[in-house]
């Protein structure tokens, strides 16, 4: 394989790992969780009344999915009363850097 081969071999697979990403962020709500969860575990009720606008369904449908992704953690408190709380995983903890760049590039450059 060239130099060029493998250049051209490396940008691709760079770019899939870049649409899978946006991909999966880009769902509506999906960061705007992760962003919640970054200074500890919350509860569901607690992140539903934090998120304005978004809905029960639609929380347990991202939680759900956060967690299949390994980007959260789902904790079963089994009291009494039972609660349930979410936090980040390490693969979450590690992408909270990523996005607060994101969020500076957006004030800059999204009116």
């Amino acid at each position: 394989m060239t130099a060029v081969d493998e250049q051209h071999t490396a940008c691709v697979r760079r770019d899939a790992a870049l649409s899978r990403a946006f991909e999966f962020l880009g769902r509506r709500w999906n960061a705007a969780v992760l962003g919640k969860l970054r200074d500890g575990p919350v509860g569901f009720r607690d992140l539903s009344r934090s998120i304005t606008g978004i809905s029960d369904s639609v929380l347990s449908n991202r939680l759900s999915s956060l967690v299949t992704a390994d980007l959260i953690v789902r904790v079963v408190d089994e009291g009494p009363p039972v609660s349930v709380s979410y936090g980040l995983t390490p693969a979450g903890h590690a992408l909270m850097p990523a996005l607060d760049q994101i969020a500076d590039w957006a004030d800059e450059h999204i009116p």
